[in-house]
């Protein structure tokens, strides 16, 4: 997993990480980053990695210990299918430039090329005054770099609008499926061919971070760019974007929510430490974040200087700052072709790294779901890398930036938002926390912390429905620069995002129904996990079960039960009263020792108990012990 988790985590979805960093100008944005990061962020993180390791399932299968919240997983499978769409677009257009760039003048230099429009401005000559109305350089589109991303490589200028597609540009057409062969032969072995793989992609982009770096903070201006970047303005955290955003880039980066780390956590040896992997690779994926921004704010104070505009003028978004800006800066560099090799290689190799890890959460969710599927894995990747590739090439029409938008903005926002929610819920509230800390400390021999247990059961969910509220009222419709998208298009946005979601109480209804007996049986067989539902056809079954637990343990294990009985219920002194309590308390939440060692109490407490009974607990605490547990499978 240290590989494979780091293949998703910290690399995150490229353009929402830079749109992120750039559009709050950092220093406001990392402190709800960090807050999110430690009430959300980690607590998922570990939630995810010890779900997957434990049950040894995918996305939708791992819900064999709640039934009822499989649609939790369809739907996250889901969500990482649309993620595939258009992610895979963004890695060819990576593709597209790396071979655009093994020249010795890079084609988004000079002016003069077929095209460009007659009004291409060459940056050489371009001042303050060329802008005029307050207008921002970065949203400047004539400069020679502008013009080859929108027109050279989009080809947006021969299109109207979203109801304009177009056909597919060919050489965009073969950049896709190029990065699609990857995948697939990356992927066809599982985790024993992309484990092998990600030892590149995932190493790779440190190495060409650090280089980026070390040569950013040597160009003139690089100073007012870092100090801008580590400036706080603490107005910004008053505005619900920064927060939202915040909240989207933590799920974004970890890849918490995807079922990426379920899928992959499902690999582990059973008693991997993944408390460990969970602390590491966050840690290693949030920090890789701040120096990043590094490299980028580094940049952006070049541009600045060399343009003598302010940081929020060059300051852009998304893939304005990656195909149009960087590659800009990296031009006017000397020994440019080698620095723009470079740094496309790292984006191809960031892009990779991310698609993997999205497809496998796809592949391993639905085949350990579907077994036919599992003995066909290589076709069934087939199927799914063709099917990505076929849907992929709407996004590289004359208008498909437009498609691309769309479904970067609602497939998965607000949707991954509200399917970790229900996974906590699921987890945390139906499942139980006491019962899900036990199956961790069966896997690494220790339970999680308070600290954990509270982040899962309050915090986590609490935070998680609130930015889903925020998400939802803050809405604004959608625009791509000057272009604001029709209603039509905005409600086909919603659409997708709630053919998602709608699969949560879709398959709560469905199971339901399909559930036999009574209503209460029905609703026992949707929440019990699946290796007790023989528990429920008995009609034993710990959520319904209130009796006292207390006397079922008496009667167990006392050869005159009556006589227990009676001591326990009717003649019991204050003292017997307490353990008798926290004894129900902790065989309801299935804490077997805790139940023993108040058990133990209880039974000390009453002198005229048979001695045969104290002498059992005494002599066979093991056998006691399988004992309480045998009755607390049936409560």
């Amino acid at each position: 997993l240290s590989e494979q988790s780091c293949s998703t985590a910290h690399t995150g979805d490229i353009c929402e990480k830079i749109r992120c960093l750039i559009i709050l100008l950092p220093g406001a944005f990392l402190i709800p980053y960090i807050l999110f990061l430690i009430i959300a962020g980690m607590p998922l993180f570990y939630m995810e990695l010890a779900l997957g390791q434990y049950n040894r399932e995918g996305a939708a299968t791992v819900w064999k210990i709640c039934p009822v919240f499989k649609g939790v997983g369809y739907a996250v499978i889901l969500i990482a299918l649309y993620v595939g769409f258009y992610y895979n677009v963004i890695i060819a257009w990576s593709l597209y430039y790396l071979f655009s760039s093994f020249t010795f003048e890079l084609p988004w230099t000079n002016c003069g090329n077929s095209w460009n429009s007659p009004n291409c401005t060459d940056p050489k000559l371009f001042n303050a005054s060329v802008l005029g109305n307050g207008t921002k350089y970065s949203k400047y589109k004539l400069t020679p770099a502008a013009e080859f991303y929108e027109r050279g490589v989009l080809h947006l200028h021969e299109s109207r609008g979203i109801h304009d597609l177009g056909l597919p540009r060919w050489q965009l057409s073969l950049c896709l499926l190029v990065v699609v062969i990857i995948l697939f032969f990356s992927l066809w072995k599982g985790v024993k061919t992309s484990g092998k793989v990600v030892w590149i992609t995932a190493t790779l982009p440190y190495v060409v971070l650090f280089v980026l770096l070390i040569h950013g903070i040597t160009l003139p201006g690089a100073y007012n760019g870092i100090n801008a970047y580590l400036h706080i303005d603490f107005r910004r955290l008053k505005e619900a974007t920064v927060w939202i955003d915040a909240a989207t880039q933590i799920f974004y980066s970890l890849g918490a929510g995807f079922g990426v780390l379920i899928a992959f956590a499902s690999y582990n040896k059973f008693d991997n430490n993944c408390y460990r992997d969970a602390l590491l690779t966050s840690t290693i994926n949030c920090v890789t974040s701040f120096i990043s921004g590094f490299a980028i704010f580094s940049i952006l104070g070049y541009m600045a200087h060399e343009h003598k505009v302010k940081i929020e003028d060059v300051a852009t978004e998304g893939a304005g700052l990656v195909f149009i800006l960087y590659p800009e800066a990296i031009s006017t560099l000397s020994g440019s072709t080698f620095w723009a090799v470079v740094f496309f290689i790292m984006l191809l190799t960031l892009g990779i790294d991310s698609s993997m890890g999205g497809m496998e959460a796809v592949i391993t969710g639905l085949a350990d779901d579907f077994q036919i599927l599992k003995q066909h894995r290589k076709l069934f990747t087939f199927g799914v890398s063709f099917g990505t590739f076929l849907l992929a090439l709407f996004c590289i029409t004359n208008g498909g930036i437009y498609v691309l938008t769309l479904l970067d903005t609602f497939a998965a926002g607000t949707s991954i938002l509200f399917a970790v929610l229900m996974e906590a819920i699921g987890v945390s509230w139906f499942y139980g926390v006491d019962r899900f800390s036990e199956d961790i400390q069966q896997m690494m021999g220790f339970k999680p912390g308070l600290y954990w247990r509270l982040c899962w059961k309050f915090v986590s969910p609490a935070f998680l429905l609130f930015v889903v509220i925020v998400s939802i009222i803050n809405f604004k419709p959608l625009t791509y620069d000057d272009y604001t998208f029709p209603l039509w298009a905005n409600r086909i946005g919603w659409g997708i995002a709630l053919s998602s979601m709608i699969l949560v109480p879709a398959y709560i209804i469905y199971k339901f129904m399909n559930a036999r007996g009574t209503f209460k049986e029905r609703l026992a067989y949707c929440i019990t996990p699946e290796n007790e539902h023989h528990l429920v056809a008995q009609g034993s079954v710990r959520q319904f079960k209130v009796c006292t637990t207390f006397t079922m343990l008496l009667l167990a294990t006392n050869p005159f039960p009556s006589l227990a009985t009676t001591a326990a219920l009717h003649q019991s002194p204050q003292r017997g009263s307490f353990h008798r309590s926290v004894v129900l308390y902790f065989c309801q939440h299935d804490a077997v020792q805790e139940a023993q060692y108040h058990m133990h109490q209880l039974l000390e407490g009453f002198g005229h108990l048979p001695s045969t009974t104290k002498k059992m607990t005494k002599q066979n605490p093991q056998g006691y012990r399988s004992l309480v547990c045998s009755i607390l499978g049936h409560i």
